[in-house]
């Protein structure tokens, strides 16, 4: 084969190879592209949501954690959730918390809640794999807020126990009502 022949048929086959990367690359940005779009549509009730990590899986009584949740709406109504995630090391059924909201006019409202996280076998509610446990706890539900402005809404456990072990973040959900 003269040596012209070998260059064309190198080049020829080059670029097909880069032709093929190109469209696997598109493909894959298309891919990529649908599943942020699956994401973002999926959330979009959300409104807030934010998490705090306890320092050594211990929640600690004096570590008090303190959600700013901005609010623009206060004509759709909301559900609130508590997002608990524990380990296998938490040595209770269930959970004590105590709840303030402050409004941005600074008014403020304690509720003192209990949930059961686990049942009396020692099985635990919510999802997850392994040693980790999360589950999604009803706070508040079909709740307006009245003003606009930022709610602080801060969360202490009640337990009898001042550290309290096997608690790795707890989270706060905000979202919107379908109706």
């Amino acid at each position: 084969m003269p040596p012209s022949r070998k260059i064309k048929t190198v080049i020829i086959r080059i670029k097909g190879k880069t032709e093929d990367l190109m469209v696997k690359g598109k493909i894959k940005y298309l891919l990529l592209l649908a599943a942020a779009y699956l994401i973002v549509s999926c959330g979009k009730n959300v409104v807030y949501t934010d998490s705090h990590t306890m320092q050594g899986k211990t929640w600690r009584l004096r570590d008090i954690p303190v959600f700013k949740v901005p609010v623009t709406d206060t004509i759709n109504s909301n559900n609130i959730y508590l997002v608990l995630r524990t380990g296998s090391s938490y040595p209770y059924r269930n959970i004590f918390l105590f709840v303030t909201t402050f409004s941005p006019e600074r008014k403020s409202i304690t509720d003192t809640l209990e949930y059961n996280i686990a049942d009396e076998r020692g099985n635990w509610y919510g999802k997850g794999f392994g040693d980790i446990h999360e589950l999604k706890l009803p706070y508040k539900r079909n709740v307006f807020f009245p003003v606009s402005g930022e709610y602080q809404i801060s969360v202490q456990h009640g337990m009898r126990i001042e550290d309290l072990k096997g608690v790795y973040d707890l989270g706060l959900r905000v979202e919107k009502t379908n109706k």
